[in-house]
């Protein structure tokens, strides 16, 4: 079992939630819940590992907080 780190946003035009997992090409989706999000990206996770396991591009480190005067 496998756990992966997704990014989520909301779209403000659409109002559907959208999250994708760094480094994961092709790892992304969208929902109108965060639980639809999750079966989703959940859904496109599983299809990328019929290929076997793929390589991560890159490696999610975490978020900063920017402060700009």
């Amino acid at each position: 079992m496998r756990a992966y780190t997704a990014v989520i946003e909301k779209c403000h035009d659409t109002g559907l939630f959208v999250g994708y997992i760094p480094g994961l090409r092709g790892a992304h989706s969208q929902g109108e819940t965060l639980d639809e999000l999750n079966n989703n990206l959940k859904e496109v996770v599983e299809l990328l590992l019929e290929d076997g396991e793929p390589e991560l591009e890159t490696e999610f480190v975490g978020t900063q907080s920017v402060v700009v005067a």
